[in-house]
Order: C-alpha cells, then structure tokens, then sequence
C-alpha cells in the first residue's frame, strides 16, 4: 500500500531521504520542493526571500528539531548545465541556508551513488565516473561554496556505495584568515566564565563557511571538553559570535576574497588538541576534538567536515601541518563511542590565492581531503495542512525563549 494513500488527498508532497553521518541528520529533499531559477547562489537567495517557511516546515518542528540539517537536490545549475557538475546543492538548517556542509557532502555522495540509475534523481542524461582500479565513483557536487568533488566506494563497477571503506570529499580552496585575533568583549556581550577579563584570542578561518576556533580554556572552561556544560558553553559561544559580529574590525577575518555571498561568521568552534592518535590503525599522525555550535546555535553531532577542512588550513598556516598528514577530528559523539564516526583530514594541494589589490599579499589556501562515513535512517513524505495554524510553517522553542 502507497502510506501516502492514508493521508487526505490533494496535498502536496515534500519528499525525504533520512541520513546521519556520524550522527549528524542530513534530510535529503529530492521532491517536492518549488523549482529555483538562475544560477545556485541566485537560488540560494531565492529560496531564503521566497521559501523560509518551507524550510522551517521540514527543519523544524512537528517535522523536526532545532538541530535537523537538510540538503535540497538542486539538478539544474550552471555547472551542471556546462557538464562540470552532476548535482547542485542547498544546505539548510535552523536559521538559514548556509554555504557549505561536510557531512551532507559525505551523505549526499553516498545517496547519489546508490541512486543514480533514479532519473527522478540523477538526470537519464548523466553518468557518474566509476574507477575500475580504485573502485570508487566521483560525484562533482556543485555546493554555494564551489565545486566539491565526492569519491564514493564502490561496489558492483560502481552500482552502490561500499560502506566498508570510507568516504572521501575534496574541500574547495581553504585558509586562514587571521591568527590569534584578539576580540574585545564589550559588557553587554560578556558571559559569566569571563570572570574580569574584557578580551579573548581566536583563530578565523574558512573551509566553504567561516569559523572562529578557540580553546574551551580561553573561553572560560579550564576543564575543556572532557566536562562539557551544552548549555554553559552554548550561551558563551552565543555572546562571542554576536561580539564578533559587533566589531567593524574584524569583518576583514570573514570576508571571502572571490564573493560577497559567502562572507559571514558561520561558527563558533571550541577546538581541543589531544596530540598523537589514540589509535594507530587510523592511520593518523594525531588528533584533536571539537565542539561545534552553528548558525541558531545548533550543535553539530558530526566532527564538521567544513570546519576540518578550515582546521586543517589553519594547523598549515600556523606551521603545524604539512601535506600528505593525516590527522583524525573528534566530535563529543564519536569520542563516546571510541573514536566510531570520526573524520581524517589531509592536505592534498596547496597554493596562493591571487592578490585582489596592489601591495597585499596573496593568500595561502589549502585543498583537504576530508574523510568519513554516512548511513540511513529512513524516509519521509511532509504534508501541511491549511488549517493546522502551528505545524504548518514550523516551530522552535528556542526561537519562543523556551
């Protein structure tokens, strides 16, 4: 029986792919959703002036939660139409639609895979790459941030996914925008961990979205993340990203050099070093664990692909990271689960941006290998009622200050 048969009629469909990638939710919305038009950072806009409230209706409650991710399939960009993409993207979560997602980009590689003999998925007129000698299938994603290429392994000449091997995605260029930054906190923007300093020092840098990466120690928990307080730690990150935002002076530390669109403080990311790995069959020169709080301060359950990517930028810009080292990235949830569901950075290129204006240096960027694993979850099929006043465009307690 088709379960959409036990609705009432006439209703139109949102459907769903459920994923988590180290339990990190990715919703995959590949029907149903209004067509956008023009290019994918024009449909970017678009969907946030025309279609919030359809992506409050699938990202947050009755359908939801504060901290659902979700990933729209968008099949027509202008590099899919040129050939050099084979899917476009819009990431979206609790406050918007964001730039860049690594562990969508390792969901959705996976999704596509297994699904591109679906034309309502993949267009009848592409083909993936598969590589016979390496057994894995490319998936050029087109992601507001860039092109993103995926390899998937592969599993009958490259029909499914192998989910015995890892995932792999190459970031778009990466760097660090500024070291040891010092942020004046005025009085409205302190929080109580503070205690009488009026200052704190951070890292910015960008791997598809902007982040700002401190210690837990630095923003006022000597403990760190072996005793995390989410709703502590939560309101001082909230108070650090509105300071930064607050200061004219630090615009510079997330401005993209190449677009507007991309240009604003995605994160604020509490970054802890463990050194050498805890486990030598991972293949990883060290490790470390963060705690990520983004956009409406959701909490990424996944070790952030975006962010390794930027951390490993900034590990190269600070001196700490050559290429072809990989280093393992824990998030609270993989770290309980010994190490299960972590990520693994390596630089793979780097190079210079070309300077924008005369007697400014270029900047170094790095391209990282970001690796790990996503899963399946199930399904879904959202409908809304005209009269169903709450559920129709969502809710969040948080937004009621509850």
């Amino acid at each position: 029986m088709d379960p959409s048969a036990m609705l009432p009629p006439g209703l139109p469909l949102i459907h769903c792919v459920e994923m988590h990638t180290s339990g990190e939710p990715t919703r995959i919305i590949y029907n149903g959703f209004p067509k956008l038009t023009g290019t994918l950072l024009e449909q970017r806009a678009q969907a946030q002036k025309e279609y919030s409230h359809l992506r409050r209706r699938i990202m947050l409650e009755p359908r939801g939660h504060d901290d659902m991710y979700g990933a729209i399939l968008c099949r027509d960009t202008e590099l899919t139409q040129s050939g050099e993409a084979d899917m476009g993207v819009l990431f979206m979560h609790n406050e918007g639609f964001s730039t860049m997602c690594g562990h969508a980009t390792i969901a959705l590689g996976r999704f596509i895979v297994d699904n591109q003999f679906n034309t309502e998925i993949l267009p009848s007129e592409r083909s993936l790459r598969y590589d016979a000698e390496t057994k894995t299938t490319l998936v050029r994603l087109h992601a507001p941030c860039g092109m993103v290429e995926i390899q998937v392994p592969s599993l009958g000449e490259g029909q499914r996914a192998d989910t015995t091997r890892l995932v792999s995605f190459t970031s778009v260029k990466s760097f660090a925008t500024g070291l040891n930054i010092t942020i004046e906190i005025s009085p409205e923007f302190r929080w109580p961990q503070l205690g009488q300093r009026t200052s704190v020092t951070a890292d910015f840098s960008y791997g598809g979205a902007f982040y700002c990466l401190i210690t837990p120690e630095e923003l006022g928990f000597p403990a760190g993340l072996a005793e995390p307080n989410k709703s502590q730690m939560g309101f001082a990150t909230t108070m650090l990203k509105a300071a930064a935002n607050s200061r004219p002076e630090l615009r510079k530390y997330f401005q993209h050099p190449d677009a507007t669109e991309l240009g604003f403080l995605y994160s604020i990311m509490l970054v802890e070093r463990i050194g050498a790995s805890s486990d030598d069959a991972q293949n990883s020169v060290g490790e470390e664990t963060g705690l990520c709080f983004f956009a409406n301060q959701q909490i990424d359950r996944s070790p952030t692909g975006g962010a390794v990517a930027a951390r490993v930028a900034l590990a190269h810009a600070q001196g700490h990271r050559n290429t072809g080292e990989r280093w393992r990235y824990q998030s609270l949830l993989s770290r309980h689960h010994g190490g299960l569901g972590s990520f693994a950075g390596t630089i793979i290129d780097k190079g210079h941006l070309p300077a924008k204006d005369d007697g400014k240096e270029p900047i170094s960027f790095v391209r990282v290998k970001v690796e790990g694993s996503a899963h399946y979850s199930g399904y879904h099929a959202f409908v809304s009622e005209d009269e169903d006043v709450i559920g129709r465009n969502g809710f969040s307690l948080i937004d009621m200050g509850l």
